[in-house]
């Protein structure tokens, strides 16, 4: 699959709604981004629980938006600092694309290949019936690693490339879940955006 000639692509994934756009901003625009985002945002290294159990987190996270409602997961309750003029950029880019307004973003600093997301679906309750979440992603190319609920042979992975986005709709967070995987590879940073709606 060649980016370069693709503008938009459907997953065509069952029981789902994920569109995949590889070169939603511009390499130099995306490039001052990631600088940006992670040399001014307000990054926090939280404890989640896990079995029973308590870990650091294995990433940095932040949590930004316009209406000062808090975004509650994995037993981790965040509270929202101001959108950022370039944040706000971004949102608006993604509004043409979706009929959603967004509230929240929630970023993922993933220093390295150790750092990752586990197995899970964004389906929390704040986030109403059919969430709209919008990933964009900056810096180093991750596998974005789905599965389905019910029919365990239903896999899907996808290279999520520096400036692209990533958009899930409708039933998807009823159905699918999703991951971004460890790799012992030698790899940089990636700063993920995740705009969502908070009721």
């Amino acid at each position: 699959m060649s980016s370069l000639f693709s503008d938009k692509i459907d997953l065509t994934l069952p029981d789902s709604n994920i569109i995949y756009f590889p070169n939603f901003l511009k390499a130099q625009k995306a490039d001052e981004y990631f600088e940006t985002f992670k040399s001014t945002t307000p990054w926090q290294q939280d404890n989640i629980k896990v079995f029973g159990k308590i870990y650091a987190q294995p990433r940095l996270t932040a949590l930004f938006g316009s209406n000062s409602k808090p975004y509650s997961y994995a037993s981790i309750t965040m509270q929202p600092h101001h959108f950022t003029q370039e944040l706000l950029e971004i949102k608006q880019q993604i509004e043409t694309k979706t009929e959603a307004i967004f509230t929240t973003c929630l970023l993922n600093l993933y220093r390295n290949g150790k750092d990752s997301n586990g197995w899970h679906a964004d389906n929390e309750k704040e986030l109403g019936k059919n969430p709209v979440i919008a990933s964009i992603t900056l810096g180093q190319e991750r596998f974005f690693h789905l599965k389905h609920r019910t029919h365990k042979n239903l896999k899907h992975k996808l290279l999520l490339e520096h400036g692209s986005l990533l958009l899930m709709q409708g039933e998807t967070q009823h159905y699918w879940l999703h991951q971004i995987a460890k790799t012992a590879k030698p790899i940089s940073e990636r700063i993920n955006l995740t705009f969502r709606v908070i009721k």
